[in-house]
């Protein structure tokens, strides 16, 4: 099973919450933990895109980096792990971004992939004047059929001569391009799944509950599904917090204090930016990002216990059907990443021979 770490390119990572870690983003943190995260065998590193932050008492994610020109500063400072950036891509077109992939690309050869993102929070746009309107909640994943398609053009052969509704492409160029660059998306709904399953290569998909580690299952057999239709090989990555510590007592404990310490002001901010998106139905990322139950850590799968209750649920997931991997975040990153890499791992079966590569 492959492992991954979902770096903090906004402040306090992903506890929305007053009592837990308080940090802002910067390169030397995440060159710190992608470095140790390397060092321990991890597969891959990803940063997302967040354009505008859910405000609060904590400021939550207020204060954010870029995710192309970071990605593209770690590249530089890393020699085997894989390097993936988010486009969001109402902002940048796609012949821009199959540059800028490129570019990357010569700096960290075949080690650069592409996160897809539609964008569903109207406040990031907005902003900037580049919200398309009510509409694009149900047209989002046919604009970003033609966007991929470009892209793919251009990232696999150079050219582009595309004509679609949203994109109009006249001998577009790109070169050099990229020999391998693969695409990931986190559609969690039919659609986006159907979408997936049609263009991407890696399927993002959002862990459920807390030490509930196989939860997830129908998101795969939905993905193994939709792939069957387009015969293509697509497979899920997970996404999961851990919380670990020496016994489950004192994990618990933790999660406890972060759930008590919930920035309400914030939380509340999230419910409504994501509440015209979730419309589209209870299979859809922000319907479980913004639920209430334990929107702390924006309802993501939670893995909270002892370095060996994480490894064994850890070898759970690995498991289940279509699983590729994990895509891991964690309370506190550098000690995390450490305690991933020296406590946990060492004890999964699914993990056997990657540390300290």
């Amino acid at each position: 099973m492959q492992v991954g770490v979902f770096i903090p390119i906004g402040n306090n990572g992903w506890l929305i919450s007053e009592t837990s870690p308080q940090y802002m983003p910067s390169f030397e943190l995440n060159k710190e933990i992608t470095q140790k995260a390397e060092q321990y065998g991890f597969d891959f590193a990803l940063s997302m895109i967040k354009l505008r932050g859910f405000g609060g008492r904590t400021q939550f994610w207020e204060h954010n980096l870029e995710s192309f020109t970071l990605m593209a500063g770690l590249a530089a400072v890393t020699s085997r792990i894989k390097i993936f950036a988010t486009v969001a891509t109402l902002t940048i077109p796609p012949a821009i971004v199959a540059r800028m992939a490129s570019t990357i690309d010569s700096i960290a050869p075949g080690r650069f992939g592409v996160n897809l993102v539609t964008g569903w929070q109207k406040a990031e746009y907005s902003q900037m004047g580049l919200w398309p309107g009510e509409q694009h909640y149900t047209d989002r994943y046919n604009y970003l059929a033609e966007y991929t398609t470009v892209l793919k053009d251009l990232l696999e052969t150079g050219v582009s001569d595309f004509k679609g509704k949203y994109f109009q492409m006249d001998d577009c160029r790109v070169s050099p391009h990229p020999k391998e660059t693969k695409l990931i998306c986190a559609g969690s709904s039919d659609e986006g799944l159907a979408f997936t399953a049609q263009y991407a290569d890696y399927s993002f998909a959002l862990g459920k509950g807390v030490n509930t580690p196989t939860a997830f299952a129908s998101v795969n057999q939905r993905l193994e599904a939709a792939a069957a239709k387009t015969g293509r090989d697509v497979q899920s990555f997970i996404l999961f917090m851990v919380i670990a510590d020496e016994t489950d007592e004192k994990a618990l404990a933790k999660w406890q204090k972060y759930r008590d310490g919930a920035d309400q002001e914030a939380l509340a901010w999230l419910t409504q930016q994501a509440a015209p998106n979730a419309k589209a139905g209870a299979t859809t990322n922000t319907q479980q990002l913004a639920a209430p139950e334990s929107a702390v850590n924006l309802n993501m799968g939670t893995l909270v216990g002892s370095y060996e209750s994480i490894a064994r649920m850890m070898d759970e997931i690995a498991e289940v059907p279509g699983t590729a991997g994990v895509l891991l975040t964690f309370d506190d990153f550098v000690q995390g990443v450490e305690d991933f890499g020296t406590k946990i791992q060492p004890l999964m079966k699914s993990r056997q021979g990657q540390h300290e590569k």
